[in-house]
């Protein structure tokens, strides 16, 4: 059976997902019977929850005699680092853009990479049955971008398909009335111009694992292509480690890939996008050789991780009351078999309580911390800290690429905000009563930066932000929350006639009958410093009856809070306490008296 392999990439929302949904659907890869969930390549709780992607997806599909491996890749930029690596596994793109949003950051991302690697692009230009569709717009953007990042000519000459992949119709027409209920353009298409694998099926054996996954039974398994020879199951193969050194180690498994099952076979070749289980510590990039035949392939690059914080046992007067693993040995094991699946992901230890994990962005690591959460962690964590390092004698930090689309009544606003967060204007241009602004900012101006953002535009901004490079810091204070906070200075259940007596101090974060202790943060005041206030205060009834009855107490609706906007929103005199039922803010130091002490120091 001949072979196509192809990634597909996109900007985040513009219908990865939902299009290997339709392929899978309409090449007939299903049993009729067989039913099948939307956006079905998203298997993670969290994945569906948010409608993203957050680990590469490998499926195939069998398609007029070929076998078409697809590789669904994340959108967002924190999990860069795996499309930049499946560019060595496949030989085409498919370039999904919306048809109305065009190319946005992450186009311009994935496609560097992809175009870098030198791989045959297709664009799909997707969502064309929206009512502001502008196909023929979209695609004289898509030219620009190739043309600024590079394309060569080859590159250049791609074919355009328009497509609504969640109507599951396709054309090579941008007029609607062309559309018809089938994926069959963008398969052919596929076959057409993407070129078989570039492999030699009858030399030595050599595997390169680009993505990990994991299983408690044999332990990492390495995804990968194989890009000459074959790989029989229970063989003894070599693989040649990071460091030059060379480990043998016998294939216990190999799993191949059709729809959406994982499927053993006992044999694989050149050109083949298989697992393979058997080196309990396989690592990105290695190379896997026949015995006696070593010859190490050059090593994949992994991204640096950009930002830090720190993970602790809960050490709150709650702590054990409503997760099932708190001790640090349980943490420390959690963290640890995460780096198993992780490669960008780095813990350390710093005491016999608290570890620094690095990863590629907040989003990064809020994922680990709401997956840690579901399955019954409690911890406690840090505000989340850059990474810097010296370049040439010159201590730098990570800068990003930022695109802001904002209506045009909120452009002077967002432009002070981002000037106070050390962020310098690259372009700005607007049409329909729409502003789009590019700048550079430093990653720590980020940091905190989407609730005040939100809060500013009324939740219409949209705000997109791409690693950029490492540059001399600046040295303005950016990233730092200006509102000081209210902090209980008791413990108990918080009362309505108390949280109404502060209403006019600032915004509430909780509500009557909420338990709270003293350190806990409970709203934000209304100015720059910290108030402790008494949250359970009630009040004292006597046996006169006044002429004025109690009238019920209606309060305002507290501010609900994420597990992103809190790591957003704490100091680093803060945490955030994270339970599988809560997320609780509070100081460092919770002893009130303690706290003014150390405040004055």
């Amino acid at each position: 059976m001949k072979q196509r392999n192809i990634a597909i990439i996109a900007h985040v929302d513009h219908g990865k997902t939902t299009l290997v949904d339709q392929l899978l659907q309409m090449s007939g890869t299903f049993r009729e019977n067989e039913e099948v969930q939307v956006r079905a390549m998203d298997s993670n709780e969290i994945e569906r929850e948010r409608g993203i992607t957050i680990l590469a997806k490998t499926t195939a599909i069998n398609y007029k005699g070929y076998r078409i491996n697809i590789l669904d890749t994340p959108g967002h930029a924190d999990f860069g680092g795996e499309v930049e690596r499946i560019m060595n596994m496949v030989d085409g793109v498919l370039l999904v853009v919306d048809a109305y949003e065009g190319t946005m950051p992450q186009t311009r991302f994935v496609l560097k990479k992809a175009l870098e690697a030198g791989v045959i692009p297709i664009v799909v230009v997707n969502k064309i049955d929206k009512d502001s569709a502008r196909p023929k717009e979209v695609v004289d953007e898509v030219i620009d971008l190739f043309i600024e990042l590079g394309a060569s000519i080859e590159q250049l000459d791609f074919p355009v398909i328009y497509a609504s992949a969640l109507a599951g119709t396709s054309s090579f027409d941008p007029e609607i009335s062309t559309q018809e209920k089938t994926m069959d353009p963008i398969l052919d298409t596929v076959i057409k111009h993407i070129p078989e694998p570039n492999v030699d099926v009858d030399g030595a054996l050599q595997f390169q694992p680009a993505l990990l996954d994991y299983n408690d039974f044999v332990g990492r398994i390495g995804i990968g292509l194989i890009k000459r020879g074959k790989i029989k199951l229970n063989s003894l193969v070599s693989c040649v480690r990071l460091d030059g050194t060379i480990k043998q180690f016998r294939v216990q498994k190999i799993f191949g890939y059709l729809g959406l099952n994982k499927i053993e076979v006992n044999e694989a070749k050149a050109g083949d996008i298989v697992a393979i289980a058997g080196l309990p510590d396989i690592s990105v990039g290695e190379t896997v050789c026949e015995v006696g035949k070593e010859e190490a392939l050059t090593p994949l690059r992994i991204d640096e991780p950009t930002l830090q914080m720190t993970f602790g046992v809960n050490t709150s007067p709650f702590s054990g009351r409503e997760g099932k693993f708190i001790t640090a040995r349980k943490i420390e094991e959690r963290l640890m078999k995460e780096t198993e699946r992780d490669v960008s992901l780095k813990v350390k230890q710093i005491d016999s309580e608290s570890w620094m994990v690095s990863g590629r962005g907040e989003l990064h690591l809020s994922i680990l911390i709401e997956n840690m959460r579901r399955e019954g962690y409690e911890l406690q964590v840090s505000k989340p800290q850059i990474i810097t390092k010296e370049i040439d004698g010159v201590m730098c930090e990570p800068f990003e690429d930022v695109q802001v689309d904002v209506p045009e009544e909120y452009v002077g606003s967002v432009i002070e905000l981002l000037g106070l967060r050390g962020g310098s204007m690259e372009n700005m241009e607007s049409h329909d009563n729409q502003s789009r602004l590019l700048y550079t900012i430093p990653s720590r101006g980020l940091i905190g930066f989407m609730t005040e953002f939100m809060t500013l535009t009324k939740g219409y901004g949209i705000i997109n932000h791409t690693f950029k490079e490492y540059a001399p810091m600046v040295s303005n204070a950016v990233g730092t929350r200006k509102a000081g906070v209210l902090v209980s200075i008791e413990n108990g259940k918080s009362t309505a006639y108390a949280l109404g007596a502060l209403e006019d101090r600032g915004i509430m974060f909780i509500e009557p009958g909420t338990e709270v202790y003293e350190g806990m943060i409970v709203g934000e005041h209304s100015h720059d410093n910290d108030l402790a206030v008494n949250v359970i205060k009630s009040k004292n009834l006597t046996n006169t009856r006044s002429a004025n009855k109690d009238h019920t107490v209606v309060l305002k609706r507290p501010r609900e809070m994420s597990l992103e906007v809190c790591l957003d929103y704490i100091n680093d005199d803060e945490l955030v306490e994270v339970t599988p039922q809560t997320y609780r803010l509070r100081k460092k130091v919770l002893n009130t008296n303690e706290r003014k002490k150390y405040d004055k120091r």
